[in-house]
């Protein structure tokens, strides 16, 4: 439906569509129209039909068609050129109501008492409508343009109805609905302005123009709270945690100074001291914490026994093998002395073994 209305309207030869709705809309795009295509054509819809007439002797009487001239003709031509625009616009709801007419200003005021209503009615939508226009205020989250928009919604519908008001009206009623942050705006403009020669157009521009200014200083102001809100969060984290940590601490001390405390204290200690330990190595040669199987001091002395020991033992045996043999060349019956002495030797040794293997685990 829209979208017909905007093709229609995009034509200077075709006449706006009536649908049925909106009347005041097309009432005011049907006036143009027929001012634009010919104002004949308006002043016969607005005042009747113009038929040819003759006087004779004082007397006005219609003139027979047999007298008509080339201008009573283009006359009669217009009243039915009138008709058919009015036909033309209409569907045909709205053509089943006028086609009874007679005339195209018949038509006329038939739709007009249709969707306008009667003289009572139409004084009944002005007083509405005029004490909308009186309490008419902008509201805090409009913007001009929306305002402004409502505000000429509610003098176009007046207009329409006849009631009009003058440009240093509209003017002054537009100051006087501006909310109170305009206050300093609305005196500059009236200190500055000849409010009665003042265009509301213009007024309009110089408004939205500050609108603009005032966004872009909140937008500035609002960063400046959310920056001082975040450092004043900030400032009172940090102050929180330090009470925090100043309360633990006090709690912490608290809790050394009595009994449990000091348990738990020693108790802990002794834990990281064995957890500690744990943590150390231990030497697979003497399972003692602390290093390594090849820095183990217990095996170096062991090797060092060890090399002494078997070069004692070698000594010995050359020795022994040295004794046996000089008895053996002496005297004969001396095996049974030889193996007691073998006897010795080896008590010796396992007692020198011992020894030192005493020694050792001392060490």
């Amino acid at each position: 439906m829209n979208l017909n209305i905007g093709l229609e309207g995009s034509s200077i030869t075709r006449p706006p569509f009536f649908y049925g709705n909106n009347y005041s809309f097309w009432k005011t795009r049907m006036t143009i129209f027929l001012q634009s295509l010919d104002y004949q054509l308006w002043h016969i819809i607005v005042n009747g039909p113009r038929m040819p007439t003759r006087t004779i002797e004082g007397v006005v009487s219609p003139k027979p068609e047999n007298e008509y001239n080339d201008n009573d003709f283009r006359m009669l031509q217009l009243n039915y050129k009138a008709k058919h625009v009015s036909f033309c616009a209409v569907g045909p709801n709205e053509f089943n109501r006028i086609s009874s007419c007679d005339s195209a200003k018949e038509m006329w005021d038939l739709l007009e008492v249709t969707y306008e209503g009667t003289n009572q009615v139409k004084e009944s939508k002005i007083s509405m409508l005029v004490h909308e226009y009186e309490l008419f205020m902008m509201k805090n989250d409009e913007c001009i343009s929306d305002m402004f928009t409502r505000f000429t919604t509610i003098t176009n519908s007046l207009k329409n109805l006849g009631k009009s008001y003058s440009n240093q009206e509209l003017v002054r009623k537009i100051l006087r609905c501006l909310p109170k942050s305009w206050t300093p705006k609305v005196t500059a403009i009236e200190e500055a302005k000849d409010l009665s020669t003042l265009p509301p157009e213009q007024l309009l521009g110089s408004l939205m123009t500050h609108e603009t200014t005032m966004k872009n200083h909140e937008n500035v102001e609002v960063k400046k709270k959310k920056t001082i809100a975040l450092r004043a969060l900030r400032e009172e984290s940090e102050s929180d945690e330090d009470d925090d940590i100043v309360l633990i601490s006090k709690k912490f001390k608290k809790f050394l100074k009595s009994q449990k405390g000091k348990k738990a204290f020693k108790k802990k200690v002794s834990q990281d001291e064995d957890s500690s330990k744990r943590e150390e190595p231990t030497c697979f040669e003497c399972k003692k914490p602390g290093h390594f199987k090849n820095e183990c001091p217990y095996l170096k002395k062991k090797e060092k026994f060890n090399k002494e020991h078997f070069k004692k033992k070698n000594e010995q045996s050359k020795k022994k093998k040295a004794m046996v043999a000089t008895w053996d060349d002496s005297d004969p019956s001396s095996s049974e002395e030889e193996e007691s002495d073998e006897e010795v030797v080896n008590l010796a040794l396992m007692a020198m073994e011992e020894d030192t293997s005493g020694d050792e685990s001392e060490s």
